[in-house]
């Protein structure tokens, strides 16, 4: 009775406010949208919209259908990607999921080793959510999440890629910078420049700061790159990953510092369902992954 084009008008209608503004959008009449959803109300005995001067408002019943919309509609269409890579003869399409800033920086590295090792594969990259990792991986949105954070939840494997360390990341000319390693102490006073993340997900604070009742300003940036231009120019610091600090540390008047003496470590991880363990293209990524640090 639900079919596809009426998730496609709920979707429509909600983003764009008004019949004409959704009929446009979806390439029809406002008369043959407009008949569509009466069809559908009159099977389902519900009102799903209401008109509200030359806006739609949904009805409770119209916005549980938009709720299911927009969960059903990106599966169906990642499913009709992979068909049609199997009918034109490739052998699928990956869907890398990417939960942290560094780690899409690391996937940009070994994406072309990938293709070319595996050249009748698509890839697609998913960086920012309309959902959680965890949910798109077991809603199969995406085939494998990177992240560095194990991933605790029935049915999915953690595979770890390689270890890697924090790095506190400042201006060559900074008091820090000739420091063997810092206390969290040392970072009280400093502007902590980090990115659009919650505080409770960030190492940073989670093992470091917070432990150490420490809570130093800081400030979200969304671009690397910004972000350590604005470290050279002594406008803050932060913390990356230790490849990754290494990079910048060659091209920019950075200098890089140990978290503690014993250093802060992390692991890469890359999550999957364990059905998907044995597929090739996954072995592949992961093979591939453990070797690109």
């Amino acid at each position: 009775m639900i079919e596809r084009s009426h998730l496609k008008i709920m979707q429509a209608l909600a983003d764009n406010g008004t019949l004409t503004a959704a009929a446009n959008a979806l390439f029809l009449t406002q008369p043959a949208l407009s008949h569509q959803m009466r069809y559908l109300e009159k099977k389902l005995d519900v009102a799903l919209w209401e008109k509200d001067g030359r806006q739609i408002r949904l009805t409770q019943a119209g916005e549980l259908l938009l709720q299911v919309a927009r969960q059903v509609l990106p599966v169906l269409i990642q499913t009709e990607k992979t068909l049609i890579a199997y009918g034109e003869g490739r052998q699928g399409i990956l869907r890398v999921g990417v939960e942290c800033h560094p780690c899409y920086e690391w996937l940009k590295s070994i994406l072309a080793d990938f293709l070319v090792e595996m050249p009748d594969m698509d890839i697609d990259v998913v960086s920012k959510f309309q959902f959680s990792g965890l949910e798109g991986l077991l809603n199969h949105h995406i085939d494998l999440l990177v992240t560095p954070d194990i991933v605790t939840a029935k049915g999915v494997h953690n595979a770890p890629l390689f270890d890697y360390e924090l790095m506190l990341l400042v201006a060559e000319n900074h008091p820090l910078a000739t420091q063997e390693f810092i206390k969290p102490d040392d970072l009280t006073e400093e502007l902590l420049l980090t990115f659009p993340v919650a505080h409770d997900r960030l190492d940073i604070f989670t093992q470091f700061l917070l432990p150490a009742s420490v809570n130093p300003k800081s400030k979200a940036i969304e671009s690397i790159d910004i972000m350590v231009q604005m470290v050279a120019l002594n406008r803050g610091v932060t913390v990356l990953p230790g490849w990754l600090a290494d990079e910048y540390s060659q091209t920019l008047p950075v200098a890089i510092t140990r978290l503690s003496k014993n250093g802060l470590r992390k692991t890469l991880y890359a999550a999957m369902r364990e059905t998907d363990i044995a597929i090739h293209y996954i072995q592949k990524f992961v093979a591939l992954g453990s070797q690109n640090q």
